[in-house]
Order: structure tokens, then C-alpha cells, then sequence
């Protein structure tokens, strides 16, 4: 992977700051990229990338700078959906089922932006929607037939867990269409929806690399498995882009088949107050609503050691959700645009033109992947990650979709 054209400089930031070595203990309970080295990172050019191997003191020995600084204008949000304007085909029905995965609304998440995207479609389109949220694996069929024998022209499936039933569903219902989130279904009425969540992850992680005090960053997985690999090993990769030396933590919170990681605020406090007590300064949770936990955590650590440590969030603007207490802690936000999926697949769907029988790559490229800058915590580094983003679209950064890939 090259390195980006455009040397990535923090010396003007760091220029008050005297440098000492980092005296915290390791989370046993994580792993860790390469530690940092001590003294600054360079890149090929000699120019440095950002500080490394200790955590940064004002001259006077002070406390240290915040890495995500304050809240700012929240009215200065970028995250919004470009509305359309349509004619309905003939014959199509205005009828849409919206099936979320078992957190349902209010998760901050990854239900809440395809929320977001049935409420814009309501709002512009004046469909007539349904909303399900199953209490787990084993009613998911019956929620979707239910769905179907309500005259529901179109139903989607948020997440890969859909699959198995959206599957039978289409091939039970032919004259529906099927849309599903994060998973490609074989079948001619079905709507396969994915993402580029490696590159999205990518851009957050170098952004965390850029803003680190401490030369240390963390990943909170929801659950080990390949979907959520790719938010880490994206997310590293950024990271190592700006700084080969930082050290990253990652840790998950369920194992691979146990989905309860998604939905355990409390697991993702306990992590994410490890990963800060071992130096961490910023850490990025791909964990659906247990991502709450580590922004609770960030502030519990921040208030206790008269610091300021923050988190990065995942798939929705999550200052905007977090609530005013928590606000500060949050950085910014890896954008996966559900609710962009979701309302397009409505609009293609009521002008007759539903993509189905086909696979949609939501990519940077698309705008299907992004970070949030609402609060203006990355203005000072919003060029830089533009140019990363461009090398991306480009090809000449080739993001992996596995870590250490």
C-alpha cells in the first residue's frame, strides 16, 4: 500500500508539548499492533506523521491536550440524505416493510440510519410503511410472512441475519420485491445492499493516528466475525498509513455466531475502560449499540484522570445521538449509509426500476461509506483525509478487508 502523496504533518500541533514516556500498564485482554517507538514517526520524506511513545504534557506539565476537544456546532452536519423526486410507476403499490435486526430503533446505530432512511422516504414519497423488529432468530420468518400477506410491495432486511429468511421469502412471494442490508440473496425480486465498511474505516482510523497524543489507539469489535474484520482491518490500516508505529488494541465482545456482542453497552464500557487505563487515547467501536458503553467509558476515565480521551463511532452520526453528557467524548463517526440505501431502494423500487437480482457496492466512490464532521473536531485535518479518500477512489490505496491483509 504507498504512502499518500501528501505528507501528513502534526509538528505546528505539537510544538508546546514536551514528550515523556508512557508509563501505563497493557489490557491482557487485547491484542496489540506493533508498540510504538520512541520519538516521532516519519514518513518516507522524513517529514513527521504524528508523536509516538509517550503521552503529551504541556511545557509546564499539565494535563494532557484533548485528542477530540470539545462540542461545537452541531448545526454544521454534513450527514444528510439527497432527496429525489419521482413518479410512481403504474402498478407499483406505496406499501414498504422495514424489518430491523433485534435492537430495533433506538440502537444509535445501524437501525437508526435505516430508520432514518424509511422516515425520509415517508417524508418525500408518502409511502405507507411497516416496521418489525424480531425478538430473535426464531420469528424472523414469521415476521416477514406476516409482512407479505399485508400487501407489502417491497420489504427489506436490515442485516446479514435476514438472510436465511429474505431467501425463503422471495422464493415463497415472487411477486414481492426483498431488499437485504449487509448480505448478497440469490434470488430474481431481491435487492442485495453492501458496503465498502473497510475504507469508511480506513479514513477514521487515520484520523485516530492524526489526533492520538499517545501514539496508542483501540478497536472495540461487536462480534468476531468477518463482517466486523473488515471495520478493524480498514480501521488499522489507516491507522498504520499515518503512523507504521501506533499501537492498536482490538478486542471483541462476543465470539463469532454469539450476536449478544451488538446489544451489551455494559461489556463495551468494561472493554473500552481497559484499553483507556492502557493508555489509549481514542478508540473506535464497530459494535452497534454497545458502542454507547465506550463513549460512558471515555468520559468516566476523562472526569477520574483530569484528561480528555474519546471515541469514534459507527454507521450513524452519533454526536447527534449520544446525548448532551457524552458529546465531547465523540470524535466523529464512520458513516454507513444505510439510510441512503434504504431510501434509494424505496424510490428505484416505486418508479419500477428496483435493482433486484443484483448486488450494490455502497463505496467512498458512492458516498456509501463516509465520517461525520459535525462538531468540527477534524477541520483541522479535513484535507488530509480528503486526499487519502481520493487515493482510495483512485486505487492507488488499496484497502484490506481483513486485518493483517
Amino acid at each position: 500500500m504507498r504512502r499518500p502523496r501528501r505528507v501528513v504533518g502534526l509538528l505546528a500541533l505539537l510544538t508546546a508539548f514536551t514528550f515523556v514516556a508512557a508509563a501505563c500498564g497493557d489490557d491482557s485482554g487485547s491484542s496489540s499492533s506493533a508498540t510504538s517507538g520512541g520519538g516521532a514517526a516519519t514518513s518516507a520524506s522524513g517529514a513527521a506523521t504524528t508523536a509516538s511513545g509517550g503521552a503529551a504534557t504541556t511545557a509546564a506539565g499539565g494535563e494532557a491536550a484533548a485528542a477530540c476537544g470539545g462540542t461545537k456546532d452541531k448545526s454544521a452536519t454534513d450527514v444528510t440524505i439527497k432527496s429525489r423526486t419521482l413518479t410512481q410507476a403504474s402498478g407499483v403499490n406505496n406499501k414498504v416493510g422495514l424489518m430491523y435486526d433485534v435492537t430495533g430503533r433506538g440502537d444509535l446505530s445501524f437501525n437508526d440510519s435505516a430508520g432514518a432512511g424509511l422516515d425520509q422516504a415517508k417524508k418525500d414519497f408518502g409511502i405507507a410503511a411497516t416496521e418489525s423488529t424480531p425478538t430473535g432468530d426464531a420469528d424472523r420468518a414469521d415476521r416477514l410472512n406476516l409482512l407479505a400477506s399485508a400487501g407489502n410491495g417491497l420489504i427489506i432486511g436490515v442485516g446479514f441475519l435476514w438472510g436465511d429468511a429474505i431467501t425463503a421469502g422471495a422464493k415463497a412471494n415472487p411477486n414481492i420485491d426483498f431488499g437485504i442490508i449487509d448480505s448478497v440473496v440469490d434470488a430474481p425480486n431481491a435487492v442485495s445492499m453492501t458496503f465498502a465498511e473497510e475504507q469508511g474505516s480506513f479514513l477514521v482510523g487515520a484520523a485516530a493516528a492524526m489526533k492520538s497524543k499517545t501514539g496508542h489507539i483501540g478497536f472495540i469489535g461487536g462480534v468476531d466475525e468477518a463482517l466486523i474484520h473488515k471495520f478493524e482491518a480498514g480501521y488499522t490500516a489507516g491507522a498504520k498509513q499515518v503512523n507504521p508505529d501506533i499501537t492498536v488494541d482490538v478486542k471483541y465482545i462476543s465470539p463469532d455466531g454469539d450476536f449478544t456482542g451488538f446489544n451489551d453497552p455494559a461489556k463495551g464500557k468494561e472493554i473500552a475502560a481497559a484499553m483507556y487505563e492502557g493508555g489509549a487515547d481514542i478508540i473506535y467501536a464497530a459494535a452497534g449499540g454497545s458502542g454507547l458503553g465506550m463513549f460512558q467509558a471515555a468520559k468516566d476515565y476523562s472526569d477520574s484522570n483530569n484528561t480528555h480521551v474519546c471515541g469514534i463511532g459507527v454507521d450513524s452520526d452519533q454526536i447527534l445521538t449520544v446525548g448532551a453528557d457524552l458529546e465531547p467524548y465523540v470524535m466523529t463517526s464512520m458513516l454507513k449509509r444505510v439510510d441512503v440505501a434504504v431510501y434509494n431502494t424505496i424510490g428505484d423500487y416505486l418508479e419500477g426500476k428496483a435493482k433486484v437480482g443484483t448486488q450494490t457496492v455502497f463505496d467512498l466512490k458512492s458516498d456509501g461509506v463516509a465520517y461525520s464532521t459535525t462538531g468540527g473536531n477534524l477541520d483541522d485535518i479535513k484535507s488530509q483525509l480528503d486526499d487519502l479518500k481520493q487515493q482510495i477512489v483512485d486505487g492507488t490505496i488499496t484497502v484490506p478487508t481483513t486485518p493483517g491483509g
